[in-house]
């Protein structure tokens, strides 16, 4: 197994390293204290590629894979998790949905759009009662011929506002079960579309997070993705996939805290010495290193399983419950290496750990992960 990284990828992870330190990291504290959708440094990301890197350059994407994607997303998550989310719903969800389920109208229409930038989207799976059991939808997609009637809310959807095109998960026929759920695509100008208010959230409070109600929204059938019934097998597979960018945030929320609380204690002096001199401190950060060095394994593992066309279910799974896990754990030991000082807004220390509890979370919660996993170990 080699991770040795290409010339082309390393200048990728640089690229996405130099945009943290020098776009994302001015400005991160104040856009998370009036929770500020980005919109210029989104338009920017575009421009860079980020917003399309796995999609083939005949539809305006970078043509990258999977591996090139999650060391960007390290990079720009040790900054400013809210941006790197965007870039993550964008790329995993709908850009790779699109891209290989969609026709090729669908491709034309929505997708060169959305890899170039020019415009963002929402996928939307979760409802108020259909968050980690994703097989009990409540939208309804009513068939009338040649189009469907869409009703229902869902909820907790990143890009809720910003985005122009919404990848909506709904039932059709509930006698069927999961095999009765559709796919959508909805553009944001459809009459009965509304968007609810901005959620209040404790981490990537740069993020858009809305509800959306569908109160008989018309949907052309040709915005169907796939046969019709596809629609759960649609959601599994790219949220499979999304797995993986959300590991890589999680990955780089964790690599972003351990390299403040490093910096910071070669600088803090305490007992007349800089406290990394403290082994006290200096193990919390052996700690630190080494479970993010095998989370990143773990990443870079899920990645290439997906670049080699291997399934990466077990591996993708694995990568985000581990990651999001030493996320979690790094950001809290950063801000007690920082002490005081790690409670306050300047030090970041406390945003990271605050956008690292949702890594535990989003896109299938830590226990679905080992629901998951343990389904993979047992029927082998």
């Amino acid at each position: 197994m080699d991770f040795t990284l290409s010339e082309e990828q390393l200048m990728i992870q640089q690229a996405a390293k130099d945009f943290a330190q020098n776009e994302l990291l001015s400005g991160v504290i104040e856009r998370d204290d009036a929770q500020k959708f980005p919109s210029e440094l989104v338009r920017k990301m575009g421009e860079l590629g980020f917003m399309g890197m796995m999609v083939d350059e005949k539809y305006g994407g970078s043509g990258l894979g999977t591996l090139s994607y999650v060391l960007a997303m390290e990079e720009l998550s040790k900054i400013d998790a809210s941006a790197s989310v965007m870039v993550s719903v964008n790329n995993s969800l709908v850009c790779w949905g699109l891209e290989t389920y969609g026709t090729e109208e669908q491709k034309q229409k929505y997708l060169t759009r959305l890899a170039s930038g020019e415009i963002i989207g929402a996928f939307c799976l979760s409802e108020p009662e259909a968050g980690s059991d994703a097989t009990s939808q409540k939208t309804t997609a009513i068939d009338k011929g040649d189009h469907y009637i869409l009703n229902g809310t869902k909820n907790w959807i990143t890009n809720g506002n910003q985005a122009e095109v919404y990848l909506v998960i709904a039932q059709t026929d509930r006698e069927k079960g999961h095999h009765g759920i559709n796919a959508l695509i909805v553009e944001k100008n459809m009459e009965g579309f509304d968007i609810g208010p901005k959620e209040n959230k404790l981490g990537i409070r740069g993020s858009d997070t809305h509800s959306l109600m569908f109160n008989d929204v018309k949907v052309p059938k040709k915005n169907r993705i796939g046969d019709d019934g596809f629609g759960f097998k649609f959601a599994m597979k790219t949220l499979a996939g999304g797995r993986i960018g959300i590991a890589a945030q999680a990955l780089g929320i964790a690599a972003g805290a351990y390299e403040l609380a490093l910096k910071y204690s070669k600088e803090r002096k305490a007992f007349g010495t800089e406290i990394a001199n403290h082994q006290v401190i200096a193990f919390k950060l052996a700690d630190m290193h080494t479970k993010i060095q095998a989370a990143r394994h773990l990443v870079y593992q899920a990645a290439c399983d997906k670049d080699a066309g291997n399934d990466y279910t077990l591996s993708g799974a694995m990568a985000k419950l581990y990651a999001s896990e030493v996320a979690m754990e790094t950001a809290v030991e950063a801000v007690q290496i920082h002490g005081g000082n790690g409670y306050v807004k300047d030090y970041h220390v406390e945003r990271l750990m605050r956008d690292a509890k949702i890594t535990q979370i989003y896109e299938g919660t830590s226990e679905i992960q080992k629901i998951v996993i343990s389904r993979s170990i047992l029927k082998d």
